[in-house]
Order: C-alpha cells, then sequence, then structure tokens
C-alpha cells in the first residue's frame, strides 16, 4: 500500500493524541474527509459506521447544513467578542436555551472551549465560591476511581485514572478518590446508602472532615471502567451527603448531556438536580468546540454578591465565541424540533435487545453495561468458566482482533482497556432502526473474531 500525501503530511507535521507511535506511522493510517449522518468516509471512498459519535459528540449526526448556515451567518455578522463586562446576544441566546433544558434552577451558564476546561472551571467556582462565603478551608475535591474529568492539570487531578497521571508528576493537592458502582447493587431490604461507594464517601468525609471539601464529581454514567450505569437512589445518596455537608455536587455532563441517555441531561434521568453540571461536546455536536458549566441561580448570585468576591476570578478568550454559540443554539434548536432525545428513548429498548442477542451468542462477552445510545461491552476468555482474559490475550485482543474485525466491516469505534477489556457503542443520536441493526450487525461480526480468537487461545493453552 502506497502512503497517501494527507497520510504523510500528518505523520511528518501533525502530533497525535492518545495514540502510539506505532499507530500513528503506519501507513494505512485512515484520513476520514466526509460525514453524512451516521456514517464517515475516507480518502479512498471507503464507507465507515460511526459507532462513536466522533468522540461521544455527534448527537445531531454528520454532514448537516443549517448548522453550518447558522456559523456562516454570525461569522459574517460577528465573528468575535467576549464576555468581560459585555455580552452579545449569540453567547445569551444559547445560555438561554440551556438553562431551559437543565434541572431545577441551574439556571446560569459560564463558557468555555472543552469538557476538561468546564471541569477546570468547576474546581476554580467550587473554591472560589466557598472562599466568597467566609469558608476558604474548603479546597477538597472527592471523585470516583477510574473516573474520566479531562486532561487540563486541574482535571487531570480530579481523574481517577493512574496511568494518564502518572507522566506528569505531583498534580493539585487535596483531592481523594472512593470507589465507584462497578458491581454494585442495593442489598435486599436496604437501600442505596448501604451500598458500599456510598459507605466509602461518608467514611472519607468523616476522616478527613466535612468542612474541608468543596465538590464532589461523578458522571451520571462513568464512561472509564465501561458504562457505569448507578443503581437505583445512587444519586439522591449523592444529593443527601453533600448537603448535609455543605459540599458541592458537581455531575460531569460532558457525555450524558443533551440526549445521548435519552434525556437533555443524564441528571434529569436519574431524577437529581446537582449545584454544578459541566458539558461540552453534545452542545454543538462537534460542529465547533465549545464547553462549559451550568450553576444553580443563587450560587453564581451568592459569589458575584460577595464583598470578598465580587467577581469570579476566571475566563478564557474564546469563552461563549460567538460562532461556537450560535452553532450551539442551532444544534439544540434541532435536537429540539426532531425530538433527538426522543428517538434515543425509543430506540433504547431494539438497542438493548440486540445487544443482549449478541451477548448470548458469544462466550468471550463478559456483559454490557450502559443506558440511552451509550454502551460498554466488557470481554473476558469464557464466560461458561468463568476464565478471564490473560494480560497477552487482552493485549491481542485490542491491538489486533478488533482493530482487523472493524476495518473489515467498516466500523469507527473505540477498544478500551480502562480497567478491562471492552468495546464502546456510542453512535450518533440521530440513528435510526436501520442504523442500529448495521450497528449492531457489525459488532456482532467484531465479537465473533474475539471469541474465535480466545476460544483458540484457551484451547491452544489446555493442551
Amino acid at each position: 500500500m502506497t502512503i497517501s500525501d494527507y497520510a504523510n503530511r500528518a505523520q511528518q507535521h501533525l502530533f497525535p493524541h492518545f495514540t502510539t507511535g506505532k499507530v500513528w506511522n503506519d501507513e494505512s493510517l485512515p484520513i476520514i474527509v466526509e460525514g453524512n449522518g451516521s456514517y464517515l468516509t475516507d480518502e479512498r471512498g471507503d464507507q465507515y459506521l460511526d459507532g462513536l459519535a466522533g468522540l461521544f459528540c455527534v448527537n445531531i449526526g454528520h454532514g448537516r447544513q443549517d448548522i453550518p448556515q447558522a456559523a456562516y451567518e454570525q461569522m459574517s455578522k460577528l465573528a468575535y467578542w467576549t464576555n468581560w463586562g459585555s455580552a452579545h446576544p449569540a453567547a445569551v441566546d444559547a445560555a438561554t436555551l440551556i438553562a431551559s433544558h437543565a434541572p431545577g434552577d441551574l439556571d446560569t451558564v459560564f463558557f468555555v472551549n472543552s469538557g476538561s476546561e468546564a471541569v477546570e472551571s468547576a474546581v476554580k467556582f467550587a473554591r472560589q465560591y466557598h472562599r466568597s462565603q467566609g469558608q476558604p478551608e474548603r479546597t477538597k475535591i472527592i471523585a470516583r476511581n477510574m473516573a474520566y474529568h479531562g486532561t487540563t492539570l486541574g482535571a487531570l487531578a480530579v481523574t481517577g485514572i493512574p496511568a494518564y497521571k502518572e507522566p506528569f508528576g505531583d498534580l493539585m493537592p487535596g483531592v481523594f478518590h472512593v470507589p465507584n458502582t462497578l458491581g454494585e447493587e442495593v442489598p435486599a431490604g436496604g437501600t442505596a446508602a448501604d451500598l458500599p461507594s456510598i459507605q466509602a464517601i461518608r467514611e472519607l468525609i468523616e476522616r478527613e472532615g466535612g468542612d474541608t471539601f468543596a465538590a464532589l464529581f461523578a458522571e451520571p454514567v462513568q464512561n472509564s471502567r465501561g458504562a457505569l450505569v448507578p443503581p437505583a437512589g445512587y444519586w439522591q445518596e449523592l444529593r443527601k451527603i453533600c448537603d448535609e455537608h455543605g459540599i458541592l455536587l458537581v455531575a460531569d455532563e460532558v457525555i450524558t448531556g443533551f440526549g445521548r441517555l435519552g434525556e437533555w441531561f443524564g441528571s434529569i434521568k436519574f431524577d437529581v438536580v446537582p449545584d454544578l453540571i459541566t458539558f461540552a461536546k453534545g452542545s454543538t455536536s462537534g460542529y465547533l468546540p465549545l464547553g462549559g458549566v451550568i450553576i444553580r441561580k443563587p450560587l453564581a448570585e451568592a459569589l458575584l454578591d460577595s464583598p470578598a468576591a465580587g467577581a469570579f476570578t476566571h475566563g478564557a478568550t474564546w469563552g461563549g465565541h460567538p460562532v461556537a454559540t450560535a452553532v450551539a443554539t442551532a444544534n439544540l434548536t434541532a435536537l429540539a424540533d426532531e425530538n433527538v432525545p426522543g428517538n434515543v428513548r425509543s430506540l433504547e429498548p431494539y438497542f438493548q435487545n440486540g445487544l443482549d442477542r449478541i451477548t448470548d451468542s458469544y462466550r468471550c462477552i463478559k456483559e454490557y453495561r450502559g443506558a440511552g445510545f451509550f454502551y460498554a461491552i466488557e470481554m473476558m476468555a469464557d464466560r461458561d468458566t468463568g476464565t478471564e482474559l490473560s494480560p497477552e490475550a487482552a493485549q491481542s485482543v485490542l491491538t489486533e482482533v478488533i482493530p482487523k474485525a472493524m476495518k473489515e466491516v467498516g466500523l469507527i469505534t473505540r477498544p478500551d482497556n480502562r480497567g478491562a477489556t471492552m468495546l464502546v457503542l456510542s453512535p450518533p443520536l440521530v440513528a435510526d432502526q436501520a442504523v442500529l441493526d448495521d450497528l449492531l450487525d457489525k459488532v456482532d461480526h467484531v465479537m465473533g473474531a474475539v471469541d474465535k480468537r480466545v476460544g483458540v487461545s484457551a484451547l491452544s493453552a489446555a493442551v
């Protein structure tokens, strides 16, 4: 195979994100040139089903013309202005629309450019809010093991994935990680208060002192470690704990916001009103970078009205950019007009039934987890015997078997090794039943290839 000009220049001049040199420098490096609906096309004309919605971003689908038109019109009128000491209509419209979909009194929107920046901003708001209320000792943060919250140094400190943090040495102090909800169920006759993960939070607070904590961060469905759906009542316990100790509850909805779980926000699905919601990806469906924090109105007002503060000492040149916020309004309007969250709700059982069939067909599948249009399939060597994958088999599955099988059927999605061997599924939210059928057929092929490989490996080991 002759390497293309784009691939050659990418390897010469473009530094990759989260990609090994071996993969980046391969002569078959994909160059994606076009998207339409749930599908992508590369420079050779080959088509792929986008099984990850870009990177949990493209909720409205690829190739829309109304959203670029909104960007063009805004750029032609006012290409740039800030929210420092003044405002502009595009940011006001987007903030109003986002607040209208948020639960409770989450009515104030602070714009930045990405999910990492959103989490960074939430950490800073929590710390400055408590300081403005005469509690400067409240600086500590609670987050969950294996949770991903971003890559800027503050957000990375909140992230609970050791391998992502190790290359950078000491990070922000005062961040404590507690168990996530993997494998947890409310015990018979008990409540969510009896969950080990909840008890661990209470023990941490008792040990460190509740009046030293600023915020608790959690995703409605935790991405890293495989689409962890919390047990019933879990979020109510988080809310109760935070209320008891004056801790701000932050729902990280960078992935789950704007319809991914079938509601505008995952917090609505789990019937909780957090103090802050971080968002990004789906706010523009990836058509332009945008992120932000939605803040309960009384908290925002308390900080601005405080003699000790008077201003949130944080900002960004591009925060609330006119073109990005105009795109957000166009995207969110389309999501509402076309009832895209309702599409997710109506097709969720169909999606899960298909995953049930695939799980039943292959012993290499331990289980799948998730909700809405967001799932992770966790793999093992043999479900019937309870045999887990060896490290060597897991490496082979992730780097050889799955990539080869996905290429054979034209599927792009994410093999994931964060805590287990998994395949993540997160299609555009506009996917209809036909697209889901195509996705499920492709996943069936991939799981068949994995089952064949690990079955052969297990047989060879037994011999």
